[in-house]
């Protein structure tokens, strides 16, 4: 997926104001509108530049991509950094005019959560959404964080500008990815004196350096020596809630997995942990252990392509 530099396709500056991005989308629409645009490529810059804008003049979603930076360039090779959305509280929508437009590939990446629909006036605040990240420790045994979310706002001199807000959440233990806690009236102001909005925070885990996430199921890859995976073996292996032993069946192979019932994140019913066995092989590095390897070659006949028919 390339990175798109909507700055660029607008022809303005990243500190430019709202007045200013939506009078150089003027200008360039009426230069490449394909029903009198005599420019090459008419049709397509044009649809990238009514993407641009969706993008710069919308703060919400201006704020969001300022957050990349500067550290792509146009055409490059882009894939977002996991957490690069954290923290940030934006109104969401459903069906967005972009699904229409044929808008990028980098767009719909980036702000599938952030489109807009028409819905009607409500007499309360609008409800805020922002997506939060915990430590998969967190999901086990609950516990209360601090979060600072991020707001856009436009200020005086037409710029978008972000306003910071810190939170106490309650996580609760057995929470799983995907899933939102809501907390009453932390969205938009209401008018008039009505209620302000919901805000609504949707869990995501920091990457953990053992455990895969699915779901409420973890799995986990668990080296064996070969002799352990052939002959059988009583190993012990570690799971979020202490280390345990695991018997290994003999002539276990590489791929196999061992289910621990219960042991991934806490439920009704409780998540399962998977042990994805990876059989690890000696090094050879010593006379000693190049003569075992030779023997073993020699004695046991073994072809690991005979399914291949070769």
């Amino acid at each position: 997926m390339e990175f798109k530099d909507y700055y660029k396709l607008l022809e303005v500056d990243r500190t430019a104001t709202a007045d200013d991005i939506k009078s150089a989308y003027r200008k360039l629409a009426r230069k490449y509108h394909p029903d009198v645009s005599k420019e090459p490529q008419a049709e397509t810059r044009f649809k990238e530049i009514g993407e641009a804008y969706e993008v710069l003049h919308d703060p919400e979603k201006r704020a969001a991509y300022d957050q990349l930076g500067n550290r792509w360039r146009a055409g490059q090779e882009f894939t977002p950094p996991p957490e690069w959305a954290a923290g940030f509280e934006f109104t969401p929508g459903g069906a967005s005019a972009a699904e229409g437009a044929g808008y990028s590939d980098f767009f719909s990446t980036l702000f599938g959560n952030f489109a807009r629909h028409t819905a009607p006036p409500r007499a309360h605040g609008e409800d805020h959404h922002a997506k939060i990240f915990i430590a998969l420790d967190d999901a086990f045994h609950g516990g209360t964080h601090t979060v600072t979310l991020r707001t856009p706002q436009v200020n005086a001199q037409g710029q978008v500008v972000l306003r910071e807000r810190s939170l106490h959440v309650q996580i609760p233990k057995g929470i799983h990815e995907g899933q939102h806690i809501r907390l009453a009236g932390q969205g938009a102001p209401g008018v008039n004196g009505m209620p302000a909005g919901d805000l609504y925070l949707e869990i995501c885990f920091h990457p953990h350096s053992l455990y895969q996430v699915q779901g409420r199921d973890l799995s986990l890859s668990l080296p064996l020596a070969p002799w352990e995976a052939a002959l059988g073996a009583t190993v012990k292996a570690p799971t979020p809630t202490g280390v345990v032993e695991v018997k290994v069946p003999p002539g276990s192979q590489s791929g196999r997995k061992l289910r621990l019932k219960g042991r991934g994140i806490p439920g009704e019913p409780a998540g399962d942990l998977y042990l994805v066995l990876a059989v690890v092989l000696p090094a050879a590095e010593t006379e000693e252990a190049q003569q075992i390897y030779r023997t073993m070659a020699r004695e046991l006949a073994f072809n690991p392509r005979h399914s291949l028919g070769v």
